[in-house]
């Protein structure tokens, strides 16, 4: 499975195939998936635990007893704190995020989905968000998870990333192209 996606690959694609594998066949995919998007928000949020894991100053004695009160406390137990057990005793910890985006990619995958970053001026409705949806449904003909990030700077409308395909509306976009065709008429 893992050779299909260009996305699964390498060292993070091993250890997010096998976890994979193990969790479809403890039928807990979702558990596992809650777990590593946890872990992932709690990487997000405190600076010095992103660096326990990228750091390679650390031992990986300090690095299982730091992680383990962590892992405790988040409630993260099971597959996923095995996986990071065995992360730290192969020291390739600082690959976690790189294997929970692999995994993600192949539970898409597995559950017919598609995931398109979607970049906006303000937030959205829900009504705005299900039709997105919807259109982007009709176009890939699979459910399609959004990531929706809001960046003022593009002014107005939308881009939206989904797979290798990128159509970019936004009015940034729009008023470059103007400027550079009047740039070169002149």
């Amino acid at each position: 499975m893992a050779a299909e996606d260009p996305s699964v690959s390498g060292v993070s694609g091993r250890y997010a195939t096998a976890l994979f594998e193990l969790a479809r066949d403890e039928k807990s995919v979702d558990a596992v998936k809650a777990d590593l998007d946890k872990f992932a928000a709690l990487l997000g949020e405190s600076a010095d635990l992103a660096r326990l894991v990228r750091s390679p100053v650390f031992t990986a004695d300090d690095q299982r007893k730091a992680l383990g009160a962590v892992l405790a406390k988040a409630g993260i137990s099971g597959i996923t704190a095995n996986l990071i057990n065995v992360l730290i005793a192969n020291r390739r910890l600082f690959a976690v995020s790189d294997v929970i985006r692999a995994f993600n990619a192949l539970v898409a995958k597995f559950k017919g989905e598609a995931t398109a970053d979607v970049t906006v001026a303000e937030p959205l409705s829900d009504k705005n968000l299900d039709a997105l949806k919807a259109a982007l449904k009709s176009v890939t003909g699979k459910d399609v998870a959004l990531n929706v990030k809001v960046d003022p700077s593009i002014i107005g409308g939308l881009v939206v990333k989904l797979g290798s395909r990128m159509v970019d509306s936004s009015l940034r976009t729009k008023l470059n192209s103007i400027k550079h065709a009047m740039k070169e008429a002149g």
